[in-house]
This record gives structure tokens, C-alpha cells and sequence, in this order.
């Protein structure tokens, strides 16, 4: 397998995954409203879910780095596959609170299968096929895809919720994943990295975490940024979720699903702007962890703006602009992180990432749905801004700590090996 194979692959796994996903994220929140939630409840049940990443982050990321990442790839689509179909059961019976968030914990175990395990394998697969190119330009490749299916599920989710209800985009959810699944399963092999089947899970579990503390938190370069990441990954969940009932009320119809899937549309446009921008403000910004910085004080006081304005349409631009700056960081972020952590404790180190920005979500989520409930989404907005300048001194203190970002994303994968 080549290069451009093991990266088309990686893109296509993205597209196919993203878009099976995505059809519900521009009427999720609406879906559990509609279930007889509370916009609490809703927000609590949200961080359920990121209660079930920060449980099973770590034991997920072991299991890519022990039975292989296609076998980790494989159990999340199925894991996601009974999920989905358990929320349904659960909106058609308007189930008690428990209930939801029971299963939006298992939703988030089938996410840990994916956080980690994909990334890792399109390193791994890069590394061992002789890639010259950089990782900055192979992920913002990824977060291009990755908006442009987001694009394409949420809009058409939404569409199919006004045309049909809020039940079926995850009727067809369900059903793409299991096409997801096939895909994975035909196409996805893992390449510079040997399983161990026959290790002792619990031996390996040990020591994978011991070295992943000493490649993540324990190392300096990489210990500031994940810590900045819980308060921006907590705010951006947030503020996507939040948006679809909050532009709905701007807009004056609470009914109009199309708005939502709509809004969630813009946020996928808006990754596709921010991922093709990514390579090209690396350029402009030398320091590119001054680049990190500036995208998230852009981006807060775009968050501002949003819990300010009366206007349905304004708050749509500016919600756009909002994705446009976390999009475009994301790319610098992931190759900075994939460039200081071996190859063997990759999937691990990185599930732990995504573990630390859940663990912010399981704090921000409720605490702003519960502000939301008592002042409104504004003022809920206004309060995840400030959260989110919070990371700014974790970035500033990871710019102190010698080499740089530039020293290391913007050279040919290859060198780095």
C-alpha cells in the first residue's frame, strides 16, 4: 500500500464515519427536548456521554495499541450501531432521565473506539510507506473531508426530520453506520504497527499508560496543550449544540428542523474554510502556537457576539466564523501533539487528550445548560466565552517550554520518522 492509498483511505474512513454521524447533530438537542428532557436534562445527558469518554478513553486507546486500530475502528461503528437504536427506543417511550444517560455514556464508549485508534493509524500507515509530506497539510485534508460530510449529514438530517420526524435521521444513522463498518472492514489494515493479540491486556495496560504519562503530561512540550484542551473542547461542544435551539428561537419557529440541520451545515462549512486556511496561516504565522492563541480570543469574542445579538442571520455569521477559528486550529494542534508521542504509545496518548478535553465537557456541559435554563442562551454564551480564555495561559506556558510548533509540523513526515 502506498502513501496516497494509506491517506485516501484515512479520508475516505473520515467521510463515510462523519457523514453516518453527523445526520443527527443539527437535531440532537431538539431530539432530546422533544423526549420530554429539560434543556438541563438535555445538556446533562450530553455530559453523559462525555462521562463515558473520559471512562473509556484510556482502556479504548489500549486496545488499539494492543489488538490493532482496525480492530478498535470496527468495535466503535458497532458499538455505535446499538446506541443509536437505543436512543430511538428511548425518544419513542419518552424514558426517564436514567435511562438517557446510561446509554449516552455507551454512545461515548463507541467514540473512544475512534478517538485515538484513527489518527494512529494514519501515522503508523504514513510512517511506514515513506510519506515526504507534512502531517499539518494530511490533517487539514482530514478536516476538510470531515466538514464537507458533516455538511452534507446534518443538512440532510435535518431535512428529514421536517419531512419526516425527529426519529428517522437516526433510522438512517444506523444504517450508514453498518455501511461504515463494511468500509472499515474491507479497507482499513494496519500498516507500521504489529498487534499483540496474545499480550496480557492487563500487563499491557500497565505499561502503555505508564509511558503514556511520560509522553503526555509528564512531558512538557505536549503537557500544556492538552491541559488547555479541556476548556476549549468543553466550550466547543457547547456552543454546537446549543446554537440549533438557540438560532431556532432568534428565528421565531421552534418547529423548523431544517434550520437546525442548517445551522449545523454552516459549522461543517466552516470547518471546510478553516481546514483549507490551516496550511496557509501556518505560513503567515511563524510561531505557530502564537497562531493556537489567537485563534481562541478570535473565537471567544466571536462567542460573545453570538450571546449579544438579536439577529437570526447575524448570529449565523458569526457562528460561522466561530467554526472558521476552531477549525482552523485543529490541524496545527493534532500534528503538533503526533509529532512528540511515539508510535507505540500514540493511540493511547492521544485517547488520553480526547480524555481530558471530555473530562471539560463533563463539567461545561451542565453547568452552561444550567445557566442557559435559568438566563437563556446568551448569557450561557457570554459565561463560555470566559471558559474558554482560560486556555490561553496553558498555550502561553507550552510556548516557554523551547521548541516550537513550526520546528517540528511543518517538516516532511519523513524526517521526523
Amino acid at each position: 500500500m502506498t502513501a496516497e492509498r494509506v491517506l485516501r483511505t484515512y479520508l475516505t474512513l473520515v467521510a463515510v464515519s462523519t457523514g453516518a454521524s453527523s445526520l443527527i447533530w443539527g437535531v440532537n438537542t431538539l431530539f432530546l427536548l422533544d423526549a420530554g428532557l429539560s434543556i438541563g436534562e438535555t445538556f446533562a445527558a450530553n455530559a453523559f456521554f462525555t462521562v463515558g469518554m473520559v471512562l473509556f478513553e484510556v482502556p479504548t486507546g489500549v486496545v488499539a495499541d494492543t489488538l490493532g486500530r482496525r480492530t478498535s475502528y470496527l468495535l466503535g461503528t458497532a458499538t455505535l450501531v446499538g446506541t443509536t437504536l437505543l436512543y430511538l427506543l428511548l425518544w419513542q417511550i419518552h424514558a426517564p432521565f436514567v435511562w438517557w444517560a446510561i446509554v449516552s455514556a455507551l454512545l461515548g464508549l463507541g467514540f473512544t473506539f475512534f478517538s485515538g485508534a484513527t489518527e494512529a493509524w494514519l501515522v503508523d500507515g504514513l510512517h511506514a510507506t515513506g510519506y515526504r509530506g507534512s502531517l499539518d497539510a494530511a490533517f487539514a485534508k482530514g478536516q476538510v473531508v470531515n466538514g464537507i460530510a458533516m455538511m452534507a449529514g446534518s443538512i440532510g438530517g435535518g431535512i428529514l426530520a421536517q419531512l419526516t420526524n425527529l426519529g428517522l435521521p437516526y433510522v438512517a444513522r444506523s444504517v450508514l453506520l453498518v455501511a461504515t463498518f463494511v468500509v472499515a472492514w474491507r479497507a482499513m489494515h494496519d500498516l507500521g504497527f504489529t498487534p499483540k493479540p496474545d499480550a496480557s491486556v492487563r500487563r499491557e495496560m500497565t505499561g502503555i499508560v505508564r509511558a503514556s504519562l511520560r509522553h503526555g503530561l509528564l512531558n512538557p512540550r505536549v503537557r500544556w496543550v492538552m491541559l488547555a484542551g479541556p476548556f476549549t473542547a468543553g466550550v466547543s461542544v457547547y456552543g454546537f449544540y446549543a446554537a440549533h435551539p438557540y438560532l431556532l428561537e432568534l428565528y421565531g419557529n421552534a418547529d423548523s428542523y431544517a434550520i437546525a440541520g442548517l445551522s449545523a451545515g454552516i459549522v461543517a462549512g466552516a470547518q471546510i474554510a478553516g481546514g483549507t486556511s490551516a496550511p496557509y496561516l501556518a505560513r503567515v504565522f511563524r510561531d505557530r502556537m502564537r497562531m493556537l492563541i489567537a485563534a481562541i480570543v478570535v473565537s471567544g469574542l466571536m462567542i460573545v457576539a453570538i450571546g449579544l445579538v438579536t439577529s437570526f442571520w447575524v448570529a449565523l455569521a458569526l457562528l460561522m466564523v466561530w467554526g472558521s477559528m476552531y477549525a482552523a486550529m485543529s490541524p496545527v494542534r493534532q500534528a503538533y501533539l503526533n509529532s512528540h508521542i511515539p508510535s507505540a504509545q500514540r493511540a493511547t496518548v492521544l485517547s488520553f487528550d480526547n480524555l481530558l478535553g471530555s473530562a471539560g465537557g463533563v463539567v461545561v456541559q451542565p453547568a452552561l445548560g444550567r445557566t442557559a435554563d435559568i438566563w437563556g442562551y446568551g448569557p450561557a454564551y457570554l459565561v463560555s466565552a470566559v471558559i474558554q480564555t482560560l486556555a490561553v495561559p496553558f498555550l502561553g506556558l507550552a510556548r516557554r517550554t523551547g521548541k516550537s510548533v513550526e520546528d517540528t509540523a511543518a517538516q516532511p513526515l519523513a524526517l521526523r520518522a
